[in-house]
C-alpha cells in the first residue's frame, strides 16, 4: 500500500504517519528525516545535501526526487509506504507519478488530514506543554504563518491535482488524535 498524506503545517501528518506505519506495517518516508540521514551518513547524495544546507538554500526538487527514488527501493518498502512531507508541490507530484510507474508501483490512496488554519496557532504553541516546556525550532508563530503561507501557495494545489484519485480521502483533523487515527484506519481497510 503506498499512501500520501496531505494536510498543512500542524495538522499531525507527522502523527498519524507513525500510526499507519505500525498499523499496516509499511515504511514511513520522512524527507526531512531522510535528509538529516543522508547527511549524518555522508552518501554521495548526502553530501550535496549537506553543502545545500549549509548555504541556508532548500533542497532542489531534483535532489529530493532521487533520494525519493533511492529510498523506495530499499527492502523495508517492499509491501508499501507512506509519504509524509513529499510531494509538496505540483512539478514533485508529477516527477513521482513518474518514478512509481518506472517501478510498476501506484498510489493506493491519498489522505488529506483537513483542519481549521484559525486552529492551528492553538495547537502548534501546544507543543510545549506536551513536551514538558521543550518547544520544536519550527513551534513559533512566525515560523508557522510561514510555513502556512508556503503551503497555501505551494502543496495546497495538491489537493486539486490529486482529487479525481479513486482513493482520496478527506479525514477531518479537528477531532482528536484517536478518533483521526481511527478514521484513517477505517477508511484504509475499505481499501484492502
Amino acid at each position: 500500500m503506498i499512501i500520501i498524506l496531505l494536510g498543512p503545517p500542524g495538522a499531525g501528518k507527522g502523527t498519524q504517519a507513525v500510526y499507519i506505519k505500525n498499523q499496516f506495517k509499511i515504511a514511513h518516508i520522512s524527507t526531512g528525516d531522510m535528509l538529516r540521514e543522508a547527511v549524518k551518513n555522508q552518501t554521495e547524495l548526502g553530501l550535496i545535501v549537506k553543502d545545500v544546507m549549509e548555504r541556508g538554500d532548500l533542497v532542489s526538487d531534483d535532489l529530493l526526487l532521487k533520494l525519493i527514488d533511492q529510498r523506495i527501493k530499499d527492502d523495508d518498502c517492499d509491501n508499501g509506504f507512506i509519504l509524509d512531507g513529499y510531494p509538496r508541490n505540483q512539478k514533485q507530484a508529477s516527477s513521482l507519478d513518474k518514478i512509481l510507474s518506472q517501478s510498476n508501483k501506484n498510489i493506493d490512496a491519498i489522505i488529506q488530514i483537513d483542519v481549521d488554519f484559525s486552529i492551528l496557532e492553538k495547537r502548534i504553541t501546544g507543543r510545549a506543554d506536551e513536551n514538558k516546556g521543550e518547544k520544536r525550532v519550527d513551534d513559533n508563530l512566525e515560523v508557522l504563518k510561514n510555513r502556512l503561507l508556503e503551503y497555501v501557495d505551494q502543496t495546497e494545489p495538491l489537493i486539486s491535482y490529486y482529487s479525481s484519485h479513486e482513493n482520496y480521502i478527506v479525514i477531518n483533523g479537528m477531532n482528536d488524535i484517536s478518533k483521526v487515527s481511527e478514521d484513517i484506519k477505517n477508511n484504509l481497510n475499505k481499501l484492502k
